[in-house]
């Protein structure tokens, strides 16, 4: 049975008068896959942000492998260790990959900075073959890439620090449906062949549905339904849950009685 990787409790987070996060717990065991998901405006992102560092709660804590996360990591070491520790892939690939910089240096430049004694070359065709692109792409801009061949080299870019947590913002949003399963399978394959652990956030539940264990519901800011994603989406026990699965469209969809119903929420 493997231990919990990463924990959250109790987080808070508000800005001005609007309570962002409200009371958030949640726990993701080592090679699992958690997915946290809601419209617009949830909370859901803003979570993503506070477990990754880049949002700080009001209150509560995050814990890697039993280390709190919270307070200001002091020394430059014990910041890139941090960095190490969580890893985020973010919704549009082209931003958050330099333009000018071609593949193999976006991950040596990650690897120098991390593990400057390692055989850089080796690891970087090692992180190519993970993701499914092979040397072919190591020369190649992010403007010669496919928008799929880009989020495969940002989601190598974060395995390079070898992180136990990968949270993955609306990671495959942007994608045409083929291009999204291929990296939904590509992800599924690297959990199988690593002890990482996904937290996903989406407003999908399709992907939910396909790579998630275990599911949070969030909606303005609270967690309002949780437990087993197979036992959630077949028998979800929330109003806002049971909106969100009359929500995907199928035929005879009234999109005017759903906004309705969101509404009388």
């Amino acid at each position: 049975m493997r231990g919990c990787v990463l924990e959250a409790v109790g987080l808070h987070r508000g800005f001005g008068s609007v309570r962002a996060v409200d009371d958030v717990s949640f726990t993701l065991r080592e090679g699992g896959s958690l997915g946290i998901v809601g419209e617009s405006g949830s909370g859901k992102t803003t979570t993503a942000r506070i477990v990754v560092g880049l949002d700080r709660p009001d209150a509560g804590e995050v814990r890697v492998r039993g280390r709190a996360r919270s307070g200001p990591a002091r020394g430059r070491a014990r910041q890139l260790a941090r960095a190490r520790e969580v890893q985020m892939v973010f919704q549009d690939p082209y931003l958050s990959l330099d333009p000018r910089t071609g593949v193999e240096a976006v991950l040596r430049e990650t690897l120098r900075l991390h593990f400057p004694a390692m055989d850089h070359a080796r690891r970087v065709r090692e992180l190519l073959d993970q993701v499914g692109l092979g040397t072919r792409a190591a020369d190649a801009l992010p403007r010669d890439l496919s928008g799929g061949q880009r989020q495969r080299v940002a989601i190598a870019r974060a395995l390079a620090v070898e992180p136990a947590v990968l949270v993955l913002d609306e990671a495959v949003a942007a994608l045409d449906v083929s291009v999204q399963a291929q990296i939904l399978n590509l992800l599924a394959d690297i959990r199988e062949q690593t002890s990482i652990g996904y937290l996903f956030i989406t407003h999908d539940l399709g992907v939910v549905r396909c790579v998630t264990d275990d599911v949070l519901v969030m909606r303005h800011g609270a967690v309002v339904e949780a437990g087993r994603t197979a036992d959630v989406l077949a028998a979800p026990q929330h109003p806002y849950t049971r909106l969100l699965l009359e929500s995907v469209p199928r035929p005879g969809w009234d999109p005017e009685r759903i906004a309705a119903a969101r509404r009388a929420l």
